[in-house]
């Protein structure tokens, strides 16, 4: 293909697993299915894409002949073989946005045409509700005008942030793989209310609108999380009671493992790409 393609306009979204959807689901919410294409290699998947949202299913090539942003929403493992797909269709006059977890630039640029601009997202799953939390990096021949392009794609669905890629693992551990720990966190306090008592629908409806007040709490009132949590701590309460107990588990010491593990998860997937 000549660098700088003409005639090719709007979205091609790669993969329509649960973060592909995730996105389609807030930009057609956003602004209509006009300008964006799918590419999915499940015919039933794409048959479903299609049907819930109205956009047509292509393949690669004719994908890329028509989208100038192309959106690779595909796991890591999977992403070596569609780079080998997709290498003799794009050119320079793409803009190519990788949501592959742990998939450095480098590797996506070595595998396509020399000039190609690539920039890595960390989104995450509550882009479903344009409540994500997506995270930019530019690769070494995407440029500021890149990096708005990506960002406006994505706020669409949620906030948007931007930092150097070095920092993009911690970000994949932190922020892309958070709402795992928030789901298995309320998972674990309606089984207690359950517990104690409480029917499950009463004590779901407790727990999600607890933790959503919390969470609107923390995000407008400019206090520190510990701040927040004393003032709800009363001396010799229930509470403090309660954080006695996560203390003596070792909640806090659990989590930062956890997510470190998450992180050290998501450079073995980077290092996997790049040497396959």
């Amino acid at each position: 293909m000549s660098a700088g393609g003409t005639g090719r306009s709007g979205l091609a979204i790669i993969g329509g697993g649960k973060i592909g959807e995730a996105l389609l689901s807030g930009l057609v919410r956003r602004g209509g299915a006009d300008g964006i294409v799918v590419c999915e290699r499940h015919p039933e998947r794409a048959a479903e894409l299609t049907a819930r949202y109205g956009v047509p299913v292509l393949g690669l090539a004719e994908a890329a002949a028509r989208a100038r942003v192309l959106l690779l929403a595909v796991k890591p493992q999977d992403i070596g073989t569609l780079l080998e797909l997709l290498a003799g269709s794009v050119d320079t006059g793409h803009l190519v946005v990788s949501v592959a977890a742990g998939v450095p630039t480098a590797t996506i640029e070595a595998a396509l045409p020399p000039g190609v601009p690539v920039v890595r997202v960390m989104p995450n799953t509550p882009a479903l509700v344009d409540e994500g939390m997506s995270v930019l990096s530019a690769g070494a021949h995407a440029d500021e005008g890149h990096l708005d392009e990506a960002e406006t794609l994505l706020a669409a669905v949620g906030r948007v942030r931007r930092v150097p890629e070095a920092q993009q693992d911690a970000v994949t551990a932190l922020s892309g793989s958070g709402p795992a720990y928030f789901f298995y966190l309320v998972e674990a306090m309606v089984d207690a209310g359950i517990l104690l008592g409480l029917p499950r629908d009463l004590a779901v409806d407790l727990i999600v609108q607890t933790a959503l007040g919390s969470a609107v709490m923390l995000r407008d009132s400019g206090e520190h999380p510990v701040q927040l949590r004393e003032a709800v701590t009363s001396p010799g309460g229930t509470t403090i009671a309660a954080i006695r107990e996560l203390e003596r588990h070792s909640v806090r010491a659990a989590l930062i493992a956890a997510i470190e593990a998450a992180h050290a998860r998501s450079v073995e997937l980077g290092r996997a790409a790049r040497d396959r």
